[in-house]
């Protein structure tokens, strides 16, 4: 009698659910046309809060798990008296957030580590050249490849030691810039990349023009402010309130931005006193600046999948060149599916 192949038995699909909607926006325009003095202002301001913001960052890192309300008062105190009260709370919440971003990835790089170690002491323990399945790996195929394996066990073990450590510890390692525009000084030749050139990419990026913004506050924002006819204005921190060419130590820049894409909605937020951040970016390779508008939008209550499919409902799968559709069934118990076809204007 023949032993029956067993069946393969096939993953368990979640049940559907309907996903929530974006929580937040963001635009983006060139700032074209600035006068060398328009560049000038901007360097400035973005080293001068830069450095603040690293200064503080360090601070922030430095307190770990122990950080309270106090000491984000101190520290805010301590950026206020060289920039301004608005400023400070950018640069603190810009810390706070750099932070716990960064005890999130760490983590995931520990989840990482002990999936790795998991998967190499089961192999390792496995005899050599024993075959896997898909349920398991087997062994390794020679003795030199489970020596190798073995060493690279002990190295995933140290580095989950010290990063377990370091968790607990509230230690986290956080580069202003880029842990990756920073390793690539040490291979320039690589990169095709100057000295200069590299060192112009890294200032750019630790600078800082970020500011939040504030509702009920003309146009939702008092640091960089854009008006509905695009002229941006920026709040100079008080050592460069020299600079100043408009009332109430402003920079008023020579471009204006035009925000094509969600235009209306921006211009609908700015109208209502409604919060905007803003973002002043220097692409560096492209020798271009940039202005980033960005909102929340407010949590759109779902509805629930059942509830949705009451009225009937359609489902779209995008393909290369059509759209195919396909509805609920219908009363007679059909199904029916439709091919829609984009038209294409030349």
């Amino acid at each position: 009698m023949t032993e029956q192949p067993k069946k393969k038995q096939l993953r368990t699909i979640d049940a559907p659910f309907v996903a929530l909607g974006p929580s937040g926006v963001a635009i983006r325009d060139r700032l074209g046309h600035l006068t060398p003095q328009d560049e000038k202002v901007l360097r400035l301001v973005g080293e001068h809060l830069g450095h603040l913001a690293s200064l503080d960052l360090a601070v922030r890192c430095a307190d770990g798990n122990d950080h309270e309300a106090q000491r984000w008062a101190a520290r805010k105190q301590g950026l206020t008296a060289a920039s301004s009260s608005r400023w400070a709370g950018s640069i603190t919440k810009a810390s706070h957030d750099q932070w716990a971003l960064s005890r999130r990835c760490q983590l995931a790089y520990i989840q990482n580590l002990e999936a790795g170690v998991r998967t190499l002491k089961q192999r390792l323990s496995r005899p050599i050249g024993e075959k896997g399945s898909k349920r398991a790996p087997g062994g390794y195929r020679s003795k030199g490849e489970w020596f190798h394996k073995s060493r690279r066990l002990h190295t995933l073990e140290h580095r989950l030691d010290v990063a377990r450590t370091d968790r607990e510890n509230g230690v986290v390692h956080v580069v202003r810039g880029g842990r990756r525009l920073l390793n690539t000084r040490h291979n320039l030749a690589e990169a095709q990349l100057t000295e200069t050139e590299w060192r112009e990419r890294w200032e750019a990026e630790r600078w800082f023009l970020a500011a939040d913004g504030e509702s009920g506050k003309r146009y939702g924002n008092e640091t960089i402010r854009v008006t509905p006819d695009g002229e941006v204005s920026i709040k100079l921190p008080a050592p460069l309130a020299h600079l100043a060419n408009s009332g109430h130590g402003r920079y008023i820049l020579a471009s204006k931005v035009r925000f094509q894409h969600r235009g209306q909605e921006w211009r609908d937020r700015i109208d209502a006193n409604r919060a905007v951040a803003y973002r002043v970016h220097y692409d560096a390779p492209r020798g271009r600046w940039y202005l980033t508008a960005s909102w929340q939008r407010p949590v759109v209550q779902t509805l629930p999948l059942e509830t949705a499919r009451t009225k009937g409902m359609i489902g779209v799968d995008t393909n290369a060149d059509h759209f195919a559709t396909r509805c609920p069934r219908q009363p007679d118990g059909r199904t029916p599916t439709f091919l829609l076809r984009p038209v294409r204007y030349r």
